[in-house]
């Protein structure tokens, strides 16, 4: 399927996957906002890490990620009996998790440090105030946001290298979770599909823009469920899709 004009989905089959996507999607923001480039971009910066450290401190992702990680670790081993398997990429992806582990594991709880910042930890308490961000609310961003562009981008880049070994591991047990499927054609007959698989975390799926729909997805790690709703009408769609899946 080409890619022009395709929309590209994931969905997560399990709850951990759904909050390391989300995880995924906050450092995305603060990768694309750490610069501060454009006005207001630090509302987007701040946003981002204070949501981040909100989940940081609901959830146990250092050691959740952990196990994902040695379960990998495990998995790729046994594939070096198989043979026809090349060897040195493999060895390279054992190496790659071994060390995305061990910095993971020798750290404190992600976030801890940056909940200690005394500037980000008064900020945090007021930013998400509707229109809480004016100079009468938070006069120390006020007072930030006027240091040199460089004073301030070694700010952003130092609280983002506190959360590297986290977002390291992240990003590779996601990229060898995506690679372990490949994107497969499909046919929604009248808008609907369905199908089981063994214990997967994570659907992918392209799908032509013309098609005017979006997916609406139920499921585990073993079932789901797949309903293209009309964004026109927002209603079930009731044409055959023709798309590309992949179950990871």
């Amino acid at each position: 399927m080409n890619g022009a004009g395709l929309q590209k989905f994931e969905h997560p089959l399990n709850e951990r996957t759904r909050i390391y996507l989300r995880i995924e999607s906050l450092f995305r923001k603060l990768g694309h906002s750490a610069d501060l480039t454009r006005p207001f971009e630090y509302q987007v910066f701040f946003s981002s890490l204070f949501n981040m450290l909100d989940i940081l401190e609901q959830v146990q992702v250092k050691a959740d990620l952990g196990k994902d990680l040695e379960k990998l670790r495990l998995q790729y081993r046994a594939w070096m009996d198989i043979e026809d398997v090349d060897q040195q990429a493999l060895l390279s992806i054992l190496e790659q998790i071994s060390q995305v582990h061990q910095n993971l594991m020798k750290t404190t709880r992600p976030g801890h440090s940056l909940k200690e910042d005394r500037f980000l930890s008064a900020l945090k308490q007021r930013f998400f105030i509707p229109g809480g961000d004016c100079c009468f609310d938070l006069p120390a961003l006020h007072y930030w946001l006027h240091l040199p562009l460089e004073v301030r981008c070694k700010n952003t880049h130092n609280w983002m290298s506190q959360l590297l070994p986290l977002s390291d591991a992240l990003s590779l047990w996601l990229r060898l979770t995506r690679e372990t499927a490949r994107l497969k054609p499909q046919i929604a007959r009248k808008g609907f599909m369905q199908s089981e698989m063994e214990n997967s975390n994570l659907l992918r799926l392209e799908i032509p823009i013309e098609y005017g729909v979006y997916p609406m997805i139920s499921g585990h790690k073993s079932r789901f469920a797949l309903r293209f709703i009309s964004f026109e009408t927002n209603k079930n769609c009731e044409q055959d899709i023709e798309f590309s899946l992949a179950v990871c």
